[in-house]
């Protein structure tokens, strides 16, 4: 029984409390007064009343006192506690629950802010303001509406639901249900939201933004996009005073003008710089290509990835741009003029010689003009009527006053001229292209490429849309079809998303395998510059100490002998993804040995055959650590190389063999010989 006094006093106290908090609205004066006596009704002129740390005023009531209540009429306005003010043309106001409503003309002012509408509730005791039919709070850095708002004196908040718009300096604001905070300028966005800048938009469906440090975080459904950029993650940050934005997972960036599209799971971005970092499972997809397969056109995107990817906008002129390669008279190798016009300091030249040559051509147009008027003066007589030059008399006196004005004038524009020449150099003059910017993109470690017709793997690569052209650095190894080319560096130059050409710079090795074979086919170099067709190779040249083991076939298809060359320059020709002819063009030694002499595989100094590295799909670009079968066991692996009792690897003897590590040498049964006309085909001319 007593537990049960106890819980019934526990239930009873709030309401308990609150009574004892209920105080009787005072009538502290007013200018006239009429009282009911019967009804208990007061009709007051200029009354001002209190309750509690409340005063309100107004130019008439009607005040139920019995009640506990009045009407206010015309200039209401509620002070309370000298840090709220509410003014509106009416009121009622209940000093039971102290709600009062006001309606018509309404503004609550704090010391930050002002909210108008035309009807709002206000409680006296809590301090919060609501309204249903619109409104609007002004203050010093924003300015917002919505048809409901929730406003809260105490610790400054507002909620907003329902066609919420706010306008700052530097953006605008839609939402559907949104908090603010007029003290410390922070939004809070709880549903379908547009964040628009002067040239950009963010969408989200959960975040905050404060609109004075312009710093954000977004958790939901986030979507940035400008111009033809857009930017997608789980989860956005973004300073916007700093320029700095953070993204984690998720992430997708897009770029419809450059067609690429970067994904990845932590980024950074760097508004000054125009720069976005990708840190965590990043890889990028590059041009629509597309490759037709069973007669069907299919989408054919050359993917990137690498432990980081960096992706930049800068300036084309900062960049050093690579010359396509073009095959020119006698097989020579040779550059066509940089992609989107000639060398800009070429041009630079070309428009000031241009320019000198406009203002000479003015000069002698004047001094003909001058000739011309002299020798029809020489004769006294004016060309007959009709004929050129001819004037009336009256315009005699026009003429000598244009020529006047035109000496002094030619004099001016020879001072000008001349002064203009000393002041400004040539290289001075502005050319609009030096303000164009490209995209530029960078790989670091681990840097895998797949493409239907293309793989590739190296430690970094560069890539800027200028040029087209894919740099891969330190170690990089390239698959295409049968064929793998490793060196110092290869570039890969594209053109319209389609393979265009290839160069393999220092150490440059080719090993093509072809179909339902164990025979590898060698090439060897300093520099290899390759040409495709339709995304296929087409024709490959190899400059500079050049060496080669080609496997020919007979007539019946089968392989029958292996052709060693040594030159300084060689030719090879492809069709079907497969060697079809190889040319030495100068100071050429060739030797040919039959495979049934051969004991083992010949490879030549620095043979590397890397298949297992090789990706094999989309996937091993964007899931890395997947597992797959190495392609590596079809193939039969390198011999282990020879050593001599230094234990250092020896070399075939050359007038034996080509120079081979890792090989028995083998005594070809024709002697290497110079040869002028490639393997038995008609000298290249």
């Amino acid at each position: 029984m007593q537990k049960l006094h106890y819980l019934l006093f526990f239930i009873l106290l709030p309401f308990t409390l609150l009574a004892q908090k209920r105080t009787k609205i005072t009538l502290v004066n007013s200018q006239h007064s009429t009282v009911d006596l019967k009804s208990n009704i007061s009709y007051l002129r200029k009354p001002v009343f209190k309750q509690d740390n409340a005063i309100l005023r107004c130019d008439s009531a009607v005040f139920y006192e019995a009640r506990n209540v009045f009407e206010a009429y015309n200039n209401v306005h509620i002070n309370q506690a000298d840090t709220v003010n509410i003014y509106s043309d009416r009121l009622t106001y209940d000093g039971n629950t102290k709600i009062a409503h006001l309606s018509s003309n309404v503004r609550l002012l704090d010391r930050t802010s002002v909210l108008t509408t035309n009807i709002l509730d206000y409680n006296m005791n809590t301090k919060v303001g609501t309204y249903v039919q619109g409104g609007k709070i002004v203050s010093k850095d924003v300015t917002i509406t919505s048809k409901n708002g929730y406003y809260f004196a105490n610790s400054r908040d507002s909620y907003f639901r329902y066609d919420v718009v706010v306008v700052s300096p530097e953006v605008k604001i839609l939402s559907d249900t949104m908090r603010y905070n007029t003290l410390n300028n922070w939004t809070y966005f709880y549903g379908p939201t547009n964040i628009k800048g002067k040239d950009d938009n963010l969408y989200t469906e959960n975040g905050a933004y404060n609109t004075r440090s312009e710093y954000a975080y977004f958790g939901k459904k986030n979507l940035y996009t400008s111009g033809s950029k857009s930017l997608k993650g789980d989860s956005l940050y973004y300073d916007g005073i700093a320029g700095y934005g953070k993204a984690v997972r998720n992430i997708v960036f897009t770029d419809t003008i450059d067609k690429t599209v970067l994904y990845g799971h932590l980024g950074y971005y760097y508004k000054a710089d125009e720069r976005t970092l990708v840190t965590r499972n990043p890889y990028v997809g590059m041009g629509k290509d597309s490759v037709r397969v069973d007669d069907v056109l299919r989408p054919d995107t050359l993917w990137l990835g690498a432990d980081t990817l960096e992706t930049q906008m800068v300036l084309k002129k900062s960049l050093k741009l690579i010359s396509r390669p073009v095959i020119k008279k006698d097989n020579e190798i040779g550059s066509e003029a940089p992609e989107g016009g000639e060398d800009p300091k070429a041009a630079r030249k070309k428009r000031n010689a241009a320019a000198q040559e406009s203002s000479v051509s003015a000069q002698g147009s004047s001094v003909a003009a001058k000739e011309s008027s002299a020798a029809s003066d020489s004769t006294g007589k004016r060309p007959p009527r009709g004929q050129l030059g001819y004037l009336p008399k009256a315009a005699d006196t026009i003429v000598k006053v244009i020529d006047s004005t035109a000496k002094v004038v030619d004099s001016t524009a020879k001072v000008a001229r001349d002064t203009l020449k000393q002041s400004i150099k040539p290289d001075l003059i502005l050319d609009p292209s030096d303000t164009v910017k490209v995209r530029t993109i960078k790989a670091y470690h681990n840097v895998r490429v797949y493409k239907s017709n293309l793989q590739a793997v190296s430690d970094s690569l560069f890539y800027n849309s200028a040029d087209s052209t894919l740099r891969w650095f330190n170690n990089p190894i390239m698959w295409g079809e049968g064929s793998q080319q490793t060196g110092d560096t290869i570039y890969l130059q594209m053109r319209d998303s389609k393979l265009s050409s290839v160069q393999v710079l220092q150490s440059a090795f080719s090993v093509n395998v072809e179909k339902d074979s164990t025979h590898f086919n060698q090439v060897k170099g300093k520099v290899m510059t390759g040409f495709f067709r339709d995304g296929k190779i087409q024709s490959l040249y190899v400059d500079g100490n050049a060496e080669s083991i080609y496997h020919t076939k007979d007539d019946k298809d089968v392989y029958k002998e292996m052709n060693q060359t040594v030159s300084s320059r060689l030719k090879i020709t492809f069709k079907n993804d497969e060697i079809a002819d190889m040319v030495t063009i100068r100071e050429a030694e060739s030797a040919i040995t039959p495979l049934s002499k051969l004991k083992e595989d010949v490879f030549l100094t620095g043979f590397i055959w890397k298949p297992e590295l090789r990706p094999l799909s989309k996937r091993d670009i964007t899931n890395p650590k997947a597992k797959r079968a190495a392609s590596s066991a079809k193939r039969p692996a390198m011999p282990k190389a020879k050593t001599n009792e230094e234990g250092e690897q020896e070399d075939a003897d050359v007038k034996e063999t080509i120079p081979v590590k890792g090989a028995t040498p083998v005594k070809p049964t024709t002697p290497l010989k110079p040869v002028t006309n490639g393997l038995g085909k008609k000298p290249v001319q």
